[in-house]
C-alpha cells in the first residue's frame, strides 16, 4: 500500500494544456434591455435555431449597469437558450461568482494564430492560460477552416441543411447551392454559384466592405459586418434573382445582377 500510494505521489507525467481559438458570436445588448431583447427575439422568430449551440460573447462596455441589471440580462438570455460563455467590457465589481467569466483580449479570428516561437514546448505553456477547463469539439456538421496562409476557400459542393461552413480568414465560394438550413459565414465576401436558401454571414470578423453574391437569392438570412437581413426584409424584386449584397453606412442594400 505504501509503495503504490509514494509511486501515484511522484508521478511527474505532465498535464498537458493548451490554447485553442474558436469562432464566437459577439453580442452587444443596448439600454433599455426590454427593447434590445425584443429585437432579439424578433430575429430568433425569424431564424429559428440562429442561437442554438453557439458559443456567445456578451459584450457590455461602456453600459451604465449594475450586478444585479447584468444578472437579469443573462437570465432573460438563458431563458431564451442563449447561453453566454463570456463576458467583455465590464467593470470586474459587476461580475458575480456564479456568472460567465470576464474576458479580455478578443480579437478578429484572423488574427488569432500566434507567431513562430522558438521554443515550441514553452510556447504551449505559456497559451494555456484560458485553457482551465475543457472544450468540447464541434459538431461535425460544422466545418471550421483557418489557414493563415489562405485568404479564400472554395467548396466544389453544395452546402446541405445542418451544415455551417465557417471561414473567419477571409471570402468562401460555393460553387453549388446553399440548403435551406445551413450557413456560411466568412470573414470577408460570400460568393455562390447557385441557390442561397440558407443562411449568408459575410465580413464576420468586422468587415463592412464585404459583400455576398448569389446566382438565385431564397436566403433565410443575411448579414455583413453584424447587421441583417430577413426575408420579410428583403425587396420581392430581388427573390429568385442573382444579386449583390453590400452594406451602406447602417442598411444593407441589394441589387440585382446582369
Amino acid at each position: 500500500m505504501t509503495k503504490t500510494l509514494a509511486k501515484t505521489l511522484t508521478d511527474t507525467r505532465p498535464i498537458r494544456l493548451k490554447g485553442r481559438s474558436f469562432l464566437a458570436i459577439v453580442l452587444s445588448p443596448e439600454l433599455p434591455f426590454a427593447n434590445w431583447l425584443e429585437r432579439l427575439d424578433d430575429l430568433a422568430a425569424r431564424s429559428t435555431g440562429f442561437f442554438l449551440g453557439r458559443p456567445i460573447v456578451l459584450d457590455v462596455e461602456g453600459l451604465d449597469i449594475t450586478q444585479a441589471d447584468l444578472k437579469e440580462l443573462l437570465g432573460e438570455l438563458g431563458e431564451r437558450g442563449v447561453r453566454v460563455m463570456g463576458i467583455e467590457g465590464a467593470r470586474g465589481s459587476i461580475v458575480g461568482p456564479n456568472m460567465p467569466p470576464l474576458m479580455k483580449g478578443g480579437r478578429p479570428a484572423g488574427d488569432i494564430e500566434p507567431e513562430p516561437d522558438p521554443a515550441p514546448k514553452a510556447a504551449e505553456a505559456a497559451t494555456a492560460g484560458a485553457a482551465n477547463e475543457p472544450v468540447k469539439k464541434a459538431a461535425p456538421a460544422i466545418e471550421v477552416h483557418s489557414t493563415r496562409a489562405v485568404a479564400s476557400i472554395v467548396i466544389a459542393e453544395p452546402v446541405r441543411s445542418g451544415q455551417s461552413i465557417i471561414f473567419p480568414e477571409g471570402d468562401v465560394t460555393i460553387l453549388g447551392s446553399v440548403a435551406s438550413g445551413a450557413e456560411v459565414v466568412a470573414g470577408g465576401s460570400i460568393h455562390i454559384y447557385g441557390t442561397l436558401r440558407g443562411r449568408a454571414l459575410a465580413g464576420s470578423v468586422g468587415n463592412a466592405s464585404a459583400r455576398i453574391f448569389c446566382r438565385k437569392l431564397e436566403a433565410e438570412l443575411l448579414a455583413i459586418d453584424g447587421l441583417y437581413k430577413m426575408p420579410d426584409d428583403m425587396d420581392p424584386k430581388h427573390r429568385g434573382q442573382p444579386v449583390m449584397v453590400w452594406l451602406e453606412g447602417d442598411t444593407i442594400k441589394a441589387e440585382r445582377l446582369a
